[in-house]
C-alpha cells in the first residue's frame, strides 16, 4: 500500500524559523529548549524572528533562527559609533577629544536625557556614556556628524561586517530619499562582534574594554535581559556572578538586543531581533515575553 506523502511543514508555514540549538545538557535540562519552542510560536503568528547565541571561550554555535539574516534593528548600529569613536581615543586621535555643540540638525526625539536638558555643549567621550547609557538620540547625531557616517562605515568593513550597518542618523520622520531605517545587522555578525569585544579584539584591547564601558552602564533591561534579575541603573559590577553588557533596539514593531552575559560556569554574547505587526499590545508583550524566555536559557546556560 503506498504510504501518503508527509506534509511540507516548511511550505505550508513559510514564516517557521529556520534554526538550530546545542545539545549541550544543563541540569538535566536541553538548554535552549524553551526559548526554541518559544520563539517558533511566535514566529507561527507571523512574528519575523533572527536570533544567535554562542559560547565566549568555546565559540560554540548554542541557538540560532535565520541568523544569516540582514534585517533591521532599530539603533544597535549605535555599537559601531561607538567602536569607531573609543578607536580614536585610544589612538590619541585628536577629534576624540574636545567639545560638541547640539545643532538644530541634530535634534531627535525619542531616546536619550540631553534633549532635555540646558547645557548645550558635551565632551566627546561624554557623549559617548549618553550613547551607551540610553541610545541618547541626540548624542548619537551629534557624533556622527562629527566623526562622519564614512568613518563609521569603514571602521565596520575593516571589522568584517558584510551585512551589519549603520546606515544613516537618528530622525524623526524618514522621507524618500532618507535611508529606510537608522541600521541593519545580521543576528549571527552582532554576536560575534560582542564575543569579540570579550576577547578584547575588536581593534585593540584598549578599544574593545572601552566600548565595553560604555555599554555595560545600558539601563534598558525590558528585553532579554529581563531574566536577569539585575539592577537596571546599577549593573557595572558582577552581581550573583552574573555581568551583563547589552544594547538595545526600539523601533514601531521592531525589537533588537546584543550583549554578552557572563556567569560563574561559562559566557555568551548573543544577538536577537523580532518583526512583528505592532498594532496590537498583545503582540508587543508576547515579543517580549519569547525574549525574556530566550534570556531565561542564556542563564540556565552561564550559571
Amino acid at each position: 500500500m503506498k504510504q501518503p506523502m508527509r506534509k511540507d511543514r516548511r511550505k505550508a508555514q513559510p514564516e517557521l524559523p529556520s534554526g538550530r540549538r546545542s545539545a549541550a545538557q544543563t541540569h538535566e535540562t536541553d538548554t535552549f529548549r524553551r526559548g526554541f519552542v518559544s520563539l517558533t510560536k511566535l514566529a507561527l503568528s507571523g512574528v519575523q524572528i533572527t536570533a544567535s547565541a554562542l559560547d565566549v571561550t568555546t565559540e560554540k554555535v548554542l541557538f540560532s533562527i535565520d541568523d544569516h539574516l540582514s534585517v533591521p534593528t532599530a539603533s544597535l548600529g549605535k555599537v559601531i559609533l561607538l567602536i569607531e569613536v573609543a578607536a580614536r581615543l585610544t589612538q590619541r586621535d585628536g577629534s576624540a577629544h574636545g567639545l560638541l555643540d547640539r545643532t538644530v540638525v541634530d535634534s531627535a526625539a525619542g531616546t536619550g536625557l540631553w534633549q532635555h536638558l540646558q547645557i548645550p555643549t558635551m565632551p566627546v567621550a561624554d557623549l559617548a556614556v549618553m550613547v551607551g547609557q540610553s541610545s541618547d538620540n541626540l548624542a548619537t547625531n551629534v557624533l556622527l556628524r562629527h566623526i562622519g557616517l564614512d568613518a563609521v562605515r569603514a571602521r565596520g568593513e575593516a571589522l568584517g561586517l558584510n551585512r551589519t550597518f549603520l546606515l544613516d542618523k537618528v530622525r524623526d520622520h524618514r522621507g524618500p530619499d532618507d535611508a529606510p531605517h537608522v541600521s541593519v545587522g545580521s543576528a549571527r555578525e552582532l554576536s560575534t562582534l560582542f564575543r569579540d569585544l570579550a576577547e578584547g579584539s575588536v581593534v585593540d584591547v584598549a578599544t574593545s574594554q572601552q566600548v565595553l564601558a560604555w555599554l555595560g552602564l545600558s539601563a534598558d533591561l525590558s528585553m532579554v535581559a529581563s531574566a536577569f534579575g539585575l539592577d537596571p541603573l546599577s549593573h557595572v559590577h558582577s552581581d550573583h556572578g552574573l555581568l551583563l553588557v547589552n544594547k538595545t533596539g526600539s523601533g514601531p514593531g521592531i525589537r533588537s538586543e546584543v550583549g554578552i552575559l557572563r556567569g560563574p560556569r561559562a559566557s555568551v554574547s548573543y544577538a536577537v531581533t523580532m518583526r512583528f505587526n505592532d498594532e496590537e499590545l498583545t503582540s508587543r508583550l508576547a515579543v517580549l515575553d519569547g525574549m525574556r524566555t530566550l534570556g531565561t536559557d542564556i542563564l540556565e546556560y552561564v550559571y
